[in-house]
């Protein structure tokens, strides 16, 4: 298990290195770089009164950027394993002492050390993203914003009633572990190396630590449109949680 974990991150961080230049065209169409998702995630800041945030899996910067353009005051980090990216964020205009180099399993920071911690679309590019959401509610004092995808929202309806049985069954990793012969991961020329993730499996983990949680679909292709009341569990190829302690 180690040595397949230590590969895939390889593959994942050799794949972002090699396209740090191009990061940013290549994800602009994700609907976790969606305009109106900062806009929804810089509101409930607001609301809260955040006075600093972290950025986990930060890549080139672009989620500072337009957080400290929506808030000059306000004290924001990120972490980002890939020397890279760090490097190409900071030409970006990030100031190098707002990022740290350092894993999403490992924070590099002590309990409760920011107000509010985040992460776009960084959960289903990790193995064990548990792991990276403990650490997440670790640091965070406030809120917790995990922007990713949701698998239940992909393919035709039959497929996605599917895939909700096989989780609930407990079948989903056996019939992963097949349909990857045994990687567990896919890999794609736009997204690199990728588990198959969504939201709600992180929402019992989260909901342990949260008085209140709030579901947002994120497509921004029309997709999100609410068609029954499964939405956004079975109608939204990701979701954005925003998870609040009072």
């Amino acid at each position: 298990m180690t040595k397949t974990l230590n590969r895939a991150t390889e593959i994942q961080r050799k794949y972002y290195a090699d396209t740090a230049t191009r990061y940013d065209s290549m994800h602009a169409h994700e609907a976790s770089s969606d305009p109106s998702i900062m806009k929804f995630v810089c509101g409930m800041l607001q609301t809260l009164d955040v006075k600093s945030v972290l950025d986990v899996g930060t890549a080139t910067g672009s989620s500072i950027r337009s957080l400290k353009a929506a808030f000059p005051a306000m004290l924001v980090c990120g972490v980002e394993p890939v020397a890279a990216l760090i490097e190409q964020a900071v030409r970006s205009g990030v100031p190098r002492e707002a990022l740290f180099r350092a894993s999403g399993e490992a924070l590099p920071f002590s309990d409760a050390s920011f107000d509010a911690v985040c992460e776009f679309a960084v959960l289903h590019h990790v193995q064990n993203p548990s792991a990276v959401i403990k650490e997440m509610l670790r640091v965070a004092k406030r809120a917790v914003f995990i922007c990713d995808s949701n698998r239940f929202g992909q393919g035709s309806r039959a497929a996605r009633l599917l895939k909700l049985a096989l989780y609930k069954s407990g079948l989903w990793g056996p019939y992963t572990y097949v349909r990857t012969r045994g990687k567990g991961y896919m890999i794609t020329e736009g997204d690199g190396l990728a588990y198959s993730y969504s939201v709600y499996d992180s929402f019992e983990l989260v909901a342990q630590w949260a008085d209140r949680i709030i579901l947002i679909p994120t497509d921004s292709g029309g997709e999100a449109k609410a068609t029954s009341w499964f939405h956004p569990l079975l109608n939204s190829a990701g979701v954005l949680l925003c998870a609040v302690k009072d």
